[in-house]
């Protein structure tokens, strides 16, 4: 339990807002994708890369899967040139947490198709985005399951790549149907003030 005193557990409230951070690095250290959910964190971005920095220099020659460092808990796991990192306060769960990141990178490897690197991530990234915050919505995990986040995310990576969808296609792959109404109802706002026009 890595010496945490019992009494000091009744202190926490439990709460949904788990995760604070998942950011992606390459083997150099440098800065991929990052999503921070607490605010008071590491408000700046100087201060994000200072952690990151940190956090790769302790883990990038590790063969452990879960690091300690400034009062953070934090798990990670490597792919040929990527680092993956999940960042939680240190009371929570180190075992939830690494299902989060078995999520996150085995949903990748579903999209990408090939061996998850760094040059077909980023080939893919609003792909990777799509599956993070389908994953993780402000610190809440909201799904754990690979298969369920690739069916939601509804990413055919042999088919389209989500730039080369239409419209319609896009709005309706991340759950936008009201974005695609408003959408539709602005085309016909715009051509019914046309027709007065004229």
């Amino acid at each position: 339990m890595r010496g945490r005193d019992v009494n000091d557990m009744g202190q926490w409230e439990p709460s949904l807002y788990t995760v604070k951070a998942v950011f992606i690095l390459d083997n150099d250290g440098n800065r991929l994708l990052s999503k921070y959910y607490d605010a008071g964190l590491y408000p700046s971005m100087r201060e994000q890369k200072n952690f990151e920095k940190n956090v790769f220099n302790k883990t990038h020659k590790s063969d452990n899967e879960i690091a300690f460092l400034e009062g953070m808990t934090i798990v990670y796991k490597s792919s040929i040139d990527l680092f993956f990192y999940v960042v939680a306060s240190a009371h929570e769960n180190e075992l939830m947490l690494m299902v989060v990141l078995n999520c996150l990178f085995d949903s990748l490897s579903q999209i990408i198709r090939k061996s998850v690197e760094k040059r077909c991530l980023l080939e893919n990234m609003d792909g990777v985005l799509l599956v993070v915050d389908e994953i993780i919505d402000g610190g809440v995990i909201l799904e754990s399951d690979p298969q369920q986040v690739i069916q939601k995310v509804n990413y055919k990576a042999d088919e389209n790549p989500l730039s080369e969808q239409s419209m319609a296609q896009g709005a309706d792959t991340v759950g936008g149907y009201t974005l695609y109404m408003a959408i539709s109802n602005i085309q016909c706002i715009y051509s019914i003030s046309n027709i007065w026009q004229a």
